[in-house]
């Protein structure tokens, strides 16, 4: 049984990690941490009053309740502050915030290597495994239509544009690619030909009614080829975070996306 403690467990996300660990006959939820929500009882909050576990405000909480592995749903600001944290402690976490860059995954694997590798990190743009599997693909027609644009969609409340994990699909998608392709630059409207990563140009939307949506759209002689992935339930995420939780006691250091959980690293293939 592993212990697992929730940063940002009140939140929108939070409170879905929540239950799902409490409804994995392999986990036990044993902390809630979130300012502002601290006394009130998380069992409750999700639908699980068996599991008696207060939110705290304090990350000292996660430690007395004995806690192997943290996962973490909070905010950009905050979230490298709780990866230091879990660090220092010996403590393996679970990253699902957005906001980590290349910068800040760099400073990960400086501290976990001199923090003596006590403990593991795993960083995920995206839960979804259909998403990880959209990158996947994305690669794969990347050296064939090497012209190709990305359209993220995604709720009114995402604070990052683009979407860390339209980032991640651009980045590959340039590594894999053959050749560079620029798209005409010209614009009436300033900013409407979206912003460029890697070479490849994003653009995001933001609208209530979405969860979170990718599109990767190629063209050629002739054709187009689309791949898609929709989330239309933020539920769609758990079993991903559950993989998540499950592997990264025995994955050592930093393990950055789904995919080397899911035999799909780039040893794989593209």
């Amino acid at each position: 049984m592993i212990r697992v403690g929730v940063l940002g467990a009140a939140g929108r996300m939070g409170r879905l990690v929540c239950q799902a660990v409490a409804e994995d006959p392999d986990l036990a939820l044993v902390a809630g941490i979130n300012p502002s929500f601290g006394g009130e009882h998380l069992g409750r909050m999700i639908g699980h009053p068996e599991v008696d576990v207060r939110i705290s405000d304090e990350l000292d909480t996660l430690l007395q309740a004995e806690t192997e592995v943290a996962v973490d749903f909070t905010r950009p600001e905050v979230v490298m502050d709780n990866v230091r944290w879990a660090v220092e402690h010996a403590m393996h976490i679970v990253v699902g915030t957005t906001g980590i860059g290349s910068e800040q995954l760099a400073e990960i694997s400086k501290l976990l290597e001199e923090e003596g590798n006590e403990s593991n990190v795993i960083v995920a743009p995206n839960f979804a495994i259909g998403a990880v599997v959209l990158q996947r693909f994305a690669a794969m027609a990347s050296p064939i239509f090497p012209a190709a644009e990305i359209i993220e969609l995604h709720h009114e409340g995402k604070l990052d544009a683009p979407s860390g994990t339209a980032i991640a699909t651009a980045e590959r998608m340039a590594k894999a690619r053959g050749e560079a392709w620029e798209g005409p630059t010209g614009e009436s409207v300033d900013g409407v030909r979206g912003g460029e990563v890697a070479g490849i140009r994003i653009h995001s939307v933001r609208l209530p009614g979405l969860v979170a949506h990718q599109e990767v759209v190629f063209g050629g002689t002739g054709q187009t080829l689309s791949i898609r992935h929709d989330s239309m339930q933020r539920v769609s995420f758990m079993p991903g975070v559950i993989l998540a939780v499950k592997e990264v006691i025995h994955r050592a250091g930093l393990t950055v996306g789904l995919e080397p959980l899911l035999g799909l690293d780039d040893e794989a293939g593209p």
